[in-house]
């Protein structure tokens, strides 16, 4: 079989990530310990529970002000629990905790806590994580918070605000020295009760001045990071940032093909130990986006809607993706199609409410884990086979779900 370029590329990144992952063959006095835990937020308590991914057991509930969205920072020291209708964030303390010493990595293990700090503004919406610090966007504060984690956990804020130019349901992404934010309609007058669209992105310095002229993005929505490369959804295809050095990232438009149905990106995920990215096109298709690639989509269709998906961060090829009809399906990322897929849950259907109760995806020491409010559970599923392999009873309707954890040495 010949490889295209790309492929190539891909397989490459995943060798090269199987051979990092690989213990070395000399032997030494580390021990070795893992620590897997669970935060997932109830869809209608205002509440988050840490939860011993290994026993099952919960470790501690946090008492929060409302719904929450939960995001974990780039270290996984921390998780944050927006709560966009009660203009709040709140932030747990992990408890787990890596540190890097060339051939291997240590880990520390402590007990999970609320911090004593919050960090407050107009409808909180999207979370961005990245090296040592989040954005906070607040869609009704005209305004974005850079958040220094060291600080949070020292129980202190130290915070940087951007201005965002006027409040609108958008994005801000770190880059370097400098910061990627969405650009609203300044042209219109939307209702007392409605945003304005998102007609672009533009990129601010240090010392928050704008570098270059707007890229255009209509419907700006959803991000994502890949290697140095960030992606953003767009109604005309998907914008991609470079790096650009002391000028700048640099911005190009991946328009979307010509033969592709209508519809398009609203939410990606990027790949870790690869450089591409994951989005959904409308509600019963994924894209595959390959940024250097000479033809960078390629459009899977599923049997019904997408409920929720998920990157594998411990086996870079794989993709999970879980439809309304209770299937899940493991997608090959360098191949571009669906491998096998199993039922896992009753079917949840997405008509309704947007915000209705409905499973949500994680994964932890080599496993899949699925929320299920309808029976308050959370589902243990085998990464190959498909099939459940315990079950985690949980109070209440547990919604979102985050994992944190891994292996390390331990003196």
């Amino acid at each position: 079989m010949i490889l295209s370029p790309t492929r190539a590329r891909l397989m490459a990144a995943v060798a090269s990530a199987f051979v990092l992952a690989t213990p070395g063959a000399r032997a030494d006095d580390h021990e070795t310990k893992e620590a897997w835990r669970l935060f997932v937020a109830d869809h209608t308590q205002p509440v988050v529970r840490a939860i011993d991914f290994a026993d099952g057991k919960e470790l501690g509930r946090y008492d929060i002000k409302g719904y929450a969205a939960l995001t974990v920072s780039a270290s996984g020291q921390t998780v944050f629990a927006a709560q966009s209708e009660q203009d709040i964030v709140h932030i747990i303390k992990t408890g787990i905790g890596f540190s890097d010493h060339g051939e291997h990595r240590d880990v520390e293990v402590s007990d999970a806590a609320l911090l004593p700090v919050a960090i407050e503004g107009k409808r909180p919406a999207h979370v961005v994580p990245h090296d040592d610090h989040a954005i906070i966007f607040y869609d009704r504060g005209g305004k974005a918070d850079i958040i220094d984690e060291a600080a949070l956990l020292e129980g202190k804020a130290q915070v940087r605000a951007i201005d965002t130019t006027k409040p609108h349901h958008g994005v801000a992404v770190s880059m370097g020295r400098h910061v990627l934010v969405s650009v609203p309609d300044t042209e219109i007058e939307p209702k007392p009760d409605e945003l304005p669209p998102r007609v672009g992105l533009r990129v601010i310095d240090e010392k928050g001045g704008q570098i270059g002229e707007i890229s255009k993005c209509t419907d700006l929505h959803g991000e994502a990071t890949s290697a140095r490369l960030v992606a953003f959804g767009c109604k005309e295809g998907v914008l991609v940032a470079r790096p650009g050095g002391i000028d700048g990232p640099k911005l190009t438009m991946l328009p979307y093909p010509s033969d592709f149905p209508k519809g398009y990106t609203g939410t990606l995920l990027g790949g870790k130990a690869m450089q591409f990215f994951l989005g959904n096109y409308g509600e019963d298709k994924v894209v595959l986006i390959d940024p250097d690639s000479s033809e960078p989509y390629r459009l899977i269709t599923l049997p019904t809607r997408r409920v929720d998906f998920l990157l594998d961060p411990a086996t870079p090829a794989n993709a999970y993706i879980l439809t309304e009809d209770g299937d899940l399906h493991v997608v090959d990322v360098i191949k571009g199609e669906i491998l096998r897929k199993g039922r896992v849950t009753e079917p949840y259907s997405k008509d309704g409410h947007w915000r209705d109760p409905r499973p949500r995806l994680a994964a932890a020491d080599g496993q899949i884990v699925i929320t299920d409010p309808r029976h308050s559970l959370i589902r243990v599923i085998d990464a190959e086979t498909l099939k459940e392999t315990r079950t985690i009873p949980i109070e209440g309707q547990p919604f979102a779900i985050v994992a944190v954890g891994g292996s390390g040495a331990s003196h």
